[in-house]
């Protein structure tokens, strides 16, 4: 599968602003809103992706609230598949199935409705995607509530990869995982 080059990274990480002491002092939050406000870079970036998952047999893309699902359906529009949206905790209205994760102080829990990878598959391949990859809490829990949903997480494309925490590696013990630019 397609993976992008050099050049390519350091043009869209271009396009990504640094905001410091966001949320908090001490982190450098990556502000995508600029890749996103610019149409080039996000067609683009929109272009690699569909490059690289058109010929991998999906059924879905899931995306993960609520970046995720920017990139997840524009994605699954041009792939022509089904777009499932995983959520924080009580924000789905029909029936759900949920998985914690542990925080740095507690835990917090993404949902999916129950029904969300109904097909005619008996399990269907699912693409999840998200703008980043920190701890890797919130992708691990949605990766294994695709897979407790009845379907299989075939790849998990994770825009940016916080390459000083364990995230991806945690992630990848899951299913494999894709990240276009890694952050150091």
């Amino acid at each position: 599968m397609e993976s992008l080059n050099q050049n390519d990274k350091e043009y869209l990480l271009d396009q990504i602003r640094d905001v410091k002491d966001f949320p908090k002092p001490g982190i450098v939050f990556k502000d995508i809103t600029t890749l996103l406000n610019n149409q080039k870079a996000f067609a683009f970036l929109m272009d690699h992706l569909h490059r690289r998952y058109k010929e991998l047999e999906i059924d879905f893309v899931a995306g993960i609230d609520s970046r995720g699902f920017i990139f997840g359906a524009a994605l699954a529009d041009r792939l022509n598949k089904g777009f499932v949206p995983i959520r924080k905790a009580g924000k789905l209205p029909y029936t759900t199935i949920s998985q914690k994760y542990a925080l740095e102080y507690g835990f917090d829990e993404v949902e999916i409705h129950i029904d969300a990878f109904k097909g005619d598959k008996e399990e269907p391949k699912v693409l999840l995607i998200d703008d980043l990859i920190a701890t890797g809490g919130t992708a691990v829990a949605a990766a294994k509530l695709i897979n407790q949903a009845g379907a299989k997480c075939v790849e998990a494309c994770m825009i940016l990869n916080l390459s000083f925490l364990d995230g991806k590696k945690e992630l990848e013990k899951i299913t494999s995982v894709y990240s276009l630019l890694d952050v150091k």
